[in-house]
Formats: structure tokens, C-alpha cells, sequence
């Protein structure tokens, strides 16, 4: 199986486009709610595989939704929140935060100033509800409920994903030249959590640890980094990686998914384990149905998919794995390196030209 089939960028968008509702909207698939964390995750695919304008509709759409607390409901069916399950009661702080990474590398492949400064408002009021919840130790509270009292307690993929989130909102403030040191403070603060202080996240349920996200999301998100997150991913590898299929979702069942093992070769590639990254995502391909979408996850135990759902946000995840290995936009390294735009209008400035360059190279070579 090559590392990117023929035709796979062109299944993949019109899989997500077809999903996607008329106002922008991305449900998880066709009669399913949509949530703000994987809503944004298919517009990073539809961004990466040239949808530009479906891209951006995406992101209108997440704007046009936005409380005025700068939050979202975590669940919407039908252009509404969804209050049909408990999801829809509340406002998870990783699901708010998400919207500065997927604006961040929309930039990244397109270089239009323009567009970050049509939704900063939306990123500044995002992130700072997001911040709004952190504690002294530097963890964030997990979620708001209805009323938007802070659900106390925090979880480690949740800081992680928000950790990437605060150093996408940083750059997007230094090329807009908004000074944000708050923030800064805020991502060393959640970092040193991530890293050191363990006993600050599942202190009031059960401990996540058997989710294999919880394993390798700080080093997808740059928390951990170098030797540590070599260290890190061999520690737990023959615990959730199933040789030949992928990585578990959960140390306890037989079941792969393919989102997890998209960011999983991700998360390999961050920490220069590019050759096992490859050989992972290779054998990911075979759950692309005719249509251009991938089966969520195989439970090998029975040989079957489970569950017969065909996810937006998997595909996207697909893309985004494709972009890290292959370098397909000058987003590739979002997800593989931490960069940081000193914030100075000078280096704002130098980091647009290179974006735009990048575009055009990009253009070019695929024409």
C-alpha cells in the first residue's frame, strides 16, 4: 500500500464536502450533531486538500455560533445547540479552544492576513474563555455546565490539545501584533502541568490512562518533547499498538480507530520516529470505503468495523497525517514541531511573506 494512494486528497475532500451542511456546518456524518473540536478537525482537512471557500465557510459558521462568552455549546444539530443528550449541557474548554488551531493553519496554507483578522475577535474571545478557567496550578477545568459554572477537574488530552491551541493563538497574535503575554504565561503554566504535576488531572473520577490519547497527546501538541517523548511512546507501545492495524482507542479492548492512529503517527513523527510513523499510517488506507470515507474503527477480535460510522473528523485526521509525512502544504509541520513567532511586527511580518511564498511554491508544484 503506497503511503498516499492515487486519488486520495480528491476522495477525501469530496467525502467531507459532502457532509458538510449548507451553512457550513460539518456534522460528524449525515444525521449525527456536530461538535466544535471536529467540526474545526474537517476543516483542516477540506484546508489541506485545496476546499478553501468550504474551509472557510466552516470557520464562518463557527463564528456565527460563537456565545458572547466566546464559547460554544460541545453538541449542534440543525444549526442549534443539541440538547438531547448531556453533551449539549455543557461547554468543554478543549472543544472552545480548538477554533485557534484551525484558524492558525488555514493561514499557514493560504497566507491571507485578511482572514485571521476577520476572526480574531473570535480566536481573542475563544481563548481567553479557555483561560478563564485555569487554575493556579496550571491545569484547565475540562467544561462549563449550563449555567457556566466551571466543571472542576481536568484531563490530560483535553490540556494537551489546548496547549497546541495556545501556541497557534500566540502566533496569531504576534503577526497581528496584539500583545498577549497573558496567554504565554498561561501555555508555559499548562506545560510544567502537563509535565510535572500528574496528580492535578482526574482527581475526582476514574484515571484516563487506559484512553491511549492520554499517552500520546503531549508529545502530538509539543507538551513533551525530544528524548522525553521517545521515551514516552515506547513506554506504552506494546500496550496500545496492535502490529499490522493500528493503535487501540482503549488499552482494555480490541479495537483499533483509525483518528487515533492518524494522530498517533503524528505524534511519532514530532518525535523523529518518522520510519515507524510510515508504516503505521500505510496500512490505515484499507478502511476507506468507495466513497472517500474511512470506517471510524475494526474490532479484530470479531474482524468487523465498529461502529458502521464513516467520521468527518477521521478523514480529516487522514489528511492531516498525510500533510506531517508527506509535507503536501506549508502547514505540514503543525502537528510535528512547536513554532512561536517572536511578537514583533517585524517578525510578523518576515513569517507572512514566508507563508505567502510557501503558497506559491505550493501552487506551482501542483499544477
Amino acid at each position: 500500500m503506497p503511503l498516499i494512494p492515487e486519488g486520495f486528497l480528491r476522495s477525501s475532500a469530496d467525502y467531507i464536502l459532502s457532509q458538510q451542511q449548507p451553512d457550513g456546518c460539518i456534522p460528524w456524518f449525515e444525521g449525527h450533531y456536530a461538535d466544535p473540536w471536529d467540526h474545526v478537525e474537517a476543516a483542516m482537512g477540506l484546508s489541506i486538500a485545496g476546499e478553501r471557500m468550504a474551509a472557510e465557510r466552516a470557520y464562518r459558521w463557527l463564528a456565527d455560533k460563537q456565545l458572547r462568552d466566546g464559547s460554544w455549546w460541545a453538541a449542534y444539530r440543525d444549526g442549534e445547540a443539541d440538547r438531547s443528550g448531556p453533551s449539549g449541557e455543557r461547554r468543554e474548554s478543549n472543544f472552545v479552544a480548538y477554533v485557534a488551531t484551525g484558524v492558525w493553519h488555514h493561514y499557514l496554507i493560504y497566507g491571507q492576513r485578511g482572514f485571521l483578522e476577520d476572526h480574531w475577535p473570535m480566536v481573542e474571545a475563544a481563548l481567553e474563555f479557555v483561560l478563564n478557567l485555569q487554575s493556579p496550578h496550571g491545569e484547565i477545568q475540562w467544561a462549563v455546565d449550563q449555567k457556566g459554572a466551571p466543571m472542576e477537574d481536568a484531563l490530560i488530552t483535553g490540556c494537551a490539545s489546548i496547549y497546541k491551541s495556545l501556541e497557534c493563538g500566540i502566533n496569531i497574535a504576534a503577526v497581528l501584533a496584539h500583545a498577549k503575554p497573558r496567554w504565554v504565561d498561561a501555555r508555559n503554566k499548562l506545560g510544567t502541568a502537563l509535565r510535572e504535576k500528574p496528580h492535578r488531572f482526574d482527581r475526582t473520577w476514574e484515571s484516563k490512562d487506559r484512553f491511549s490519547m492520554d499517552w500520546f497527546y503531549p508529545v502530538l501538541t509539543g507538551a513533551v518533547s525530544g528524548e522525553a517523548a521517545r521515551i514516552r511512546l515506547q513506554t506504552k507501545w506494546g500496550e496500545f499498538v496492535v502490529p499490522g492495524l493500528g493503535c487501540r482507542c482503549v488499552n482494555d479492548e480490541p479495537w483499533v480507530t483509525v483518528a487515533e492512529s492518524c494522530e498517533l503517527t503524528m505524534a511519532l513523527a514530532a518525535a523523529g520516529e518518522a520510519g515507524e510513523a510510515r508504516t503505521l499510517y500505510r496500512g490505515l488506507h484499507r478502511w476507506q470505503d468507495t466513497d472517500g470515507g474511512y470506517w471510524t474503527g475494526y474490532v479484530y477480535r470479531d474482524s468487523a468495523v465498529w461502529p458502521e460510522e464513516k467520521t468527518t473528523w477521521t478523514v480529516g485526521a487522514m489528511l492531516l497525517a498525510a500533510d506531517a509525512l508527506t509535507g503536501l502544504t506549508p502547514a505540514s509541520k503543525l502537528f510535528t514541531s512547536v513554532t512561536l513567532v517572536p511578537p514583533s511586527s517585524k517578525a510578523a511580518q518576515d513569517a507572512e511573506r514566508l507563508h505567502h511564498l510557501e503558497g506559491l511554491e505550493l501552487a506551482g508544484s501542483q499544477r
